[in-house]
């Protein structure tokens, strides 16, 4: 077994210090061995070991890598470094498979960065320790403080590291030494802080730089940013759109107000899109379709042969807007030329193939979620939307495999638990049904669906009691969940208080009129000895399902 000691601390090489050291030890002889490997991971290898971008060439780019870095308005997210760990943790599994396994020491692991610890946690997570071992090393000394690499930073995402450094940084630095230069690190250093969630540090940056700078520019940026924490907030309950419309509105009043055409094109249609946002929170739809399309008009009119990211955005943000509309040829041609203006750019393939396979277009759907698979590093949302399409066709098996790696990708991805306990109770595997639902209600403890998902255990269990106790909490928390108005007629049915299930079955038809929903109330009106009504039922079943066998039997037998 080849054994290598690492140091993980974050001052040696900032983040990735420690996957950069693993990656100079395993890429080279990677190249050797297997070069099409190195390929299908260049974008992982390239973003965490910098040193090796030389031997390892670009394959898969967009449109920001070949822009000046002031047009490159899209920040990663902070999700993006756990994509990065997968396709490492992918890497390293498949090269050791080849090579041979490993044995690593990893010192000062404390002390990494928020990206070799996640890393870490996912290496550990995903390979079989008899192919990767890792243990812990004793603490080494500190070899002083964290570099400032900030386009690096900005750039890559790496938003810990423009947090820790940018602050360190902003404590020494007084704003006339440098004005240009503060201002434009405590926006980014402030947008780091929005995107790890601590967004009452940003609010504080913000609230600083109204108190001591004047710049035009700079102020409406700031309110700006100041309205997207307030539309934005990880925590719902700390939204305010009311407010966030006054402070867009001071954005909109100075930007709208600069002489330079061209600028005042770029940062006028930022707030404007920005204020778009903040209509929609409010819900109003119109006015935010109206916003954005003053936003496109600019930069049509106005930064012709600049920006292409500023013009896709808007055209995709319209799209999403017409989507919600129900005008869908036009949001699908809005998210194409999006597609078309960056192909290299995942999101809006994730997003028109949701749209797509809304519209029952399954293959094209199909064929945007590989897409992204194709082109990102391991994205969950790919996998847990085909899943969702190979569901709907029936495919069950597959359903749950890509369900399976999107909990393997993010053992946090909630709503995958929903999705994979349905599948085990469709397919009557009640015990692993409850292990999802558990799981999935750690981290989302009062989710309907699964809720509802654990009624349906309980009531197959025989737990009656209990299964009323998770219906109820479900349509409390989701009055229009069909499937619980359902889940809790089935157990009033089967408890013998037909009027209760009655009432619940109509109620559900109410919100969604389904064959099944209506075979399943004919059942009982027959059972309540009202044949006529549960032949309209079963009538009505045939119209929207002509080739249900159950349901035809059922009416030749009316």
């Amino acid at each position: 077994m080849d054994t290598i000691s690492l140091d993980a601390d974050r001052r040696i090489g900032g983040p990735y210090t420690f996957a950069a050291g693993l990656l100079g030890h395993l890429v080279p002889r990677a190249l050797e061995r297997r070069p099409e490997l190195v390929a299908a991971y260049d974008i992982e290898i390239r973003t965490a070991a910098p040193q090796l971008r030389e031997s390892v060439p670009e394959r898969r780019s967009s449109l920001a890598g070949r822009l000046p870095t002031g047009q490159r308005i899209l920040v990663p997210g902070a999700r993006r470094s756990l994509r990065i760990a997968n396709g490492l943790a992918e890497f390293v599994r498949d090269h050791l498979r080849d090579a041979g396994p490993l044995a690593l020491t990893v010192t000062n692991l404390g002390a990494a960065d928020h990206t070799d610890t996640e890393l870490v946690t996912v290496l550990r997570r995903r390979l079989d320790p008899g192919l990767l071992r890792i243990d812990e090393g004793p603490p080494a000394p500190s070899t002083g403080p964290l570099r400032a690499d900030f386009d690096r930073y900005r750039d890559e995402g790496f938003h810990h590291a423009m947090a820790e450094s940018g602050l360190a940084v902003l404590r020494g630095m007084a704003y006339e030494d440098d004005p240009e230069g503060w201002q434009h690190l405590l926006q980014r250093v402030a947008g780091a802080l929005e995107a790890i969630e601590r967004e009452d540090e940003a609010r504080e940056l913000y609230d600083r730089a109204r108190r001591v700078s004047t710049d035009p520019k700079h102020r409406a940026t700031v309110a700006y940013a100041t309205a997207m924490i307030l539309v934005r907030h990880h925590d719902p309950a700390r939204r305010d759109p009311e407010q966030a419309l006054a402070w867009i509105n001071e954005a909109i009043t100075i930007t709208s107000l600069l002489s330079d055409r061209r600028e005042r094109a770029f940062h006028l249609g930022f707030d404007l899109n920005g204020k778009a946002l903040v209509e929609v929170r409010r819900g109003r739809h119109e006015a935010a379709m109206e916003l954005v399309q003053r936003a496109i008009d600019l930069a049509e009119t106005d930064l012709a042969g600049e920006h292409p990211i500023h013009r896709l955005v808007l055209h995709a943000n319209r799209a999403q807007l017409l989507a919600m509309a129900g005008r869908t040829e036009e949001a699908l041609a809005g998210y194409t030329r999006a597609v078309e203006a960056d192909p290299g750019y995942p999101d809006y393939y994730l997003e028109r193939g949701n749209l797509l396979h809304r519209l029952g277009r399954t293959e094209e759907a199909l064929a945007d979620y590989e897409a992204v698979m194709r082109l990102s590093p391991p994205f969950p949302e790919a996998y847990y939307n085909r899943a969702e399409v190979r569901f709907a066709a029936g495919d069950l098996d597959g359903a749950r495999a890509d369900l399976d790696h999107t909990l393997e990708l993010d053992p946090e991805f909630a709503p995958a638990y929903v999705n994979r306990s349905g599948i085990d109770v469709v397919m009557g595997d009640y015990a692993r049904a409850r292990e999802d639902v558990v799981r999935g209600l750690g981290l989302t403890p009062r989710d309907p669906h699964l809720l509802c998902v654990l009624g349906q255990v309980e009531l197959a269990e025989g737990r009656r009691p209990e299964a009323r106790t998770a219906f109820d909490g479900a349509l409390e928390a989701d009055p229009e969940l069909v499937a619980a108005w359902a889940g809790r007629a089935e157990l009033a049915f089967e408890s013998g208080e037909h009027d209760a299930a009655l009432a619940d079955l109509t109620h559900a038809l109410k919100l969604a009129e389904t064959a099944e929903l209506l075979f399943n109330r004919s059942v009982l009106y027959r059972a309540a000895g009202l044949a006529d009504k549960a032949r309209d039922d079963l009538l009505r079943a045939a119209e929207l399902a002509p080739d249900d066998e159950e349901v035809r039997r059922a009416l030749a037998e009316a």
